[in-house]
């Protein structure tokens, strides 16, 4: 099964659209959460990626403008974002995102396979580093997990015995790119497809990944969208400025 993996829209169209036409062959997709937040086009998001099938998990963004967490632990321009979202969106969206299942969740035909949004042992968790990963690396159940959350594109392995860190590389700064990693017997591994809607590794490009469970392959995407449109959305509904100009910087 080759499976789709986005993670981290939030509420970027012209980003997720981007995604979408640059994606090699696919036969389901997996949405690692954050659908909404800090982007001008939360309705138009969430109904496209409905649209896309039914496997998500939910966000800490995604619960914050649901209204099903404290924004205390926001800084104040995600907070804000969060607020404006949740007026923002329709009533029917609003309840399907209340509605999100928290991770993990599994995909039936993928028994190896979770996908959370955090980590398996807390959904809001960061997951940055290779100290970040090797605890749940080594007492997750499931040999494959897919998590989102840090904007971080790559992955990281490991066992009882020590672990690893990789990171896509890339020849342009401006063009469709893939990278593939194949993964290895024996070895237990938390992959980050990356952000569609706000990466945050130095690169604009909004970055997705495909997952193919009969070859063991993942491949790292990353493609152009139209930043330009996207920040004028931002800057028409009155949204943090910061919200539109770090998008060029993939920060």
């Amino acid at each position: 099964m080759r499976i789709l993996l986005l993670s981290d829209i939030h509420s970027n169209l012209e980003a997720l659209e981007a995604c979408l036409a640059a994606a090699p062959q696919y036969e389901a997709v997996v949405n690692l959460g954050d659908v909404v937040g800090y982007g001008a086009s939360p309705n138009e998001v969430i109904e496209k990626s409905r649209s896309l099938g039914k496997h998500f998990v939910r966000g800490n963004h995604d619960k914050a403008s649901a209204g099903l967490m404290d924004l205390k632990d926001f800084n104040p321009i995600a907070g804000l974002a969060a607020l404006w979202t949740r007026e923002a969106l329709s009533p029917e969206n609003l309840t399907w995102l209340r509605g999100l299942p928290q991770g993990p969740v599994v995909v039936d035909g993928l028994p190896d396979v979770q996908f959370v949004h955090g980590s398996p042992m807390d959904e809001d968790e960061y997951v940055v580093t290779l100290r970040d990963a090797l605890e749940p690396l080594i007492v997750s159940p499931a040999p494959i997990t897919f998590f989102g959350h840090s904007h971080l594109q790559g992955c990281f392995s490991g066992n009882s015995l020590g672990g690893d860190a990789y990171r896509p590389a890339y020849r342009t700064v401006g063009q469709s790119e893939t990278s593939e990693f194949p993964l290895k017997d024996g070895q237990h591994y938390m992959i980050n497809p990356g952000s569609v809607g706000q990466p945050r590794d130095g690169d604009w490009r909004a970055a997705f990944a495909v997952y193919d469970s009969e070859s063991r392959i993942v491949t790292f995407c990353r493609t152009p969208y139209n930043l330009k449109r996207a920040q004028e959305r931002i800057v028409a509904a009155n949204l943090p400025p910061r919200l539109a100009t770090r998008l060029a910087a993939g920060r």
